[in-house]
């Protein structure tokens, strides 16, 4: 036994090196594949005592879940894999309690994953800086460049003040609290903005780009072309002037022909990208894959609403869910137009928010909501503390509020389809009465009835009986 296992030994040794003589002999034939193989032997290799795994499985477990959300672990691994780091890592009550609810709430949308990327990268620094050799205040400001590459050269200052080290604003509440040889975490006591994300989220917040103007008089519309007889100037950001009725594509029961949008052929709004970027929520939020599919597959809708918001208008969708859209029949789906004229019943030209409409419900009880499906309009009211569409059997209640808002369009999610209430109503054939048969006597007309009465007198005749 102790030959044989000497001889593997020897074996295992020898076949080892014959090996490494290939890849060598390789390597000197060919220099492209040495850089692939040099390039993939650099390839980023995370060490399990990493700075960045020690984040991940830290008591900052607010930051790291941010982070992972923002997709940011290959930057990150990248970023130890070249740098000695420094991580100034807020506690969690700074980002679940203190932070603005609004503000947060903004960083948490698909379409602002750069804002909270450069929020989270704004944190970290390529420069190890330990406690003891914190900076002390000095005429000469100690400032170092962020990871966030969209900082707009925004730097974050690094000094110690009356004996309190800081960071920024922030003060440093556990120094020195987690040391690897690739990076330190220091904790502090709130949550570093930087000015690039704070301007995007006051622009969306403030609605800047698509704030309305106040109306300088009714526009004259030709009733013949719906359009306008004297384009009249409309600033950068205006709302368009016509009604949405008059801007959609020619079609069954809508307007002939379309409008013009706010300055003419220039479009101030993006509509394709908000349009794909709201169905992309849809399919991420899971449970609305039918709704999407309609949108692009079985109708053009995606793409006429993608034009509607570019001509400056604004779109309140109410999305069935699978469920919802499970339940629709053969015959309802079967006639020509049918799938859009479904989901015409469900975009509202208003733009409405979960809390807008219970508020409406709850101040005015039934609110009758415009459709893109003239001239049917959906009511709504207060039900069971949520909002309820439609009446009857074929009602719908407010199932996933605000799964997309970002000023143009608005999605709620409902667990019903929505018919116009001529189509719930169902045509029962009505029972037969029994109804007994009256024989009526034969109507005489009016010489008749005349000649009668004259003759009445003189003797008795059948025919006047």
């Amino acid at each position: 036994m102790d030959i044989y296992g000497v001889s593997r030994i020897i074996f295992y040794t020898i076949f080892t090196d014959l090996v490494i003589t290939s890849a060598a002999l390789q390597q000197n034939q060919n220099p492209s594949a040495k850089n692939s193989v040099a390039g993939s032997s650099n390839s980023v290799q995370i060490n399990s005592n990493s700075v960045l795994v020690a984040l991940l499985d830290s008591h900052y477990t607010e930051l790291s879940e941010l982070v992972e959300k923002a997709l940011l672990l290959q930057t990150l691994e990248e970023a130890v894999s070249k740098h000695n780091i420094t991580i100034f890592a807020p506690r969690n009550e700074a980002l679940e309690r203190d932070l603005d609810p609004e503000f947060k709430r903004f960083l948490l949308e698909p379409g602002n994953l750069k804002s909270l990327q450069n929020l989270l990268l704004f944190h970290m620094i390529p420069t190890r800086i330990e406690s003891t050799r914190w900076p002390v205040e000095v005429e000469k400001p100690n400032n170092h460049n962020s990871l966030a590459r969209d900082s707009n050269g925004e730097t974050l200052e690094v000094v110690e003040k009356k004996g309190e080290k800081l960071v920024g604003m922030a003060k440093i509440i556990k120094p020195d609290d987690i040391t690897r040889p690739d990076g330190i975490i220091h904790g502090i006591e709130r949550v570093l903005i930087p000015k690039s994300v704070q301007q995007d989220f006051n622009t969306r917040r403030s609605l800047r780009s698509i704030s309305a103007v106040l109306p300088e008089g009714a526009p004259e519309v030709d009733p013949r072309t719906h359009r306008l007889k004297k384009p009249a100037p409309v600033p950068a950001g205006a709302p368009p002037v016509l009604p949405i009725f008059d801007a959609m594509a020619p079609g069954p029961s809508l307007a002939p022909a379309p409008a013009p949008g706010p300055g003419g052929p220039h479009h101030h709004f993006d509509g394709e990208s908000q349009v794909k970027d709201f169905i992309q929520t849809l399919l991420h939020y899971g449970g609305y894959n039918e709704m999407a599919d309609i949108l692009v597959n079985l109708t053009s809708l995606a793409t006429e609403m993608g034009r509607l918001v570019s001509e400056g208008y604004v779109l309140t969708v109410l999305a069935p869910n699978d469920e919802a859209m499970a339940k629709l029949t053969t015959d309802q789906l079967s006639e020509p137009g049918a799938p859009e004229q479904i989901m015409y019943y469900h975009l509202i030209p208003e733009y409405q928010t979960e809390e807008s409409m219970y508020n409406a419900v709850r101040r005015f009880g039934k609110v009758r909501y415009d459709t893109l499906r003239l001239p049917h309009k959906v009511v709504a009211e207060e039900a069971d503390g949520s909002v309820k569409f439609g009446q009857g059997e074929g009602s719908a209640y407010l199932f996933d509020p605000d799964i997309y808002t970002d000023g143009r369009i608005s999605v709620q999610g409902v667990d019903g389809v929505l018919f116009p209430v001529e189509e719930n109503k169902a045509e029962l054939p009505r029972p037969a009465a029994s109804v007994a048969k009256v024989v009526g006597k034969p109507r005489r007309g009016k010489l008749m009835e005349m000649a009668c009465s004259m003759v009445g007198a003189i003797g008795h005749f059948t025919s006047c009986n």
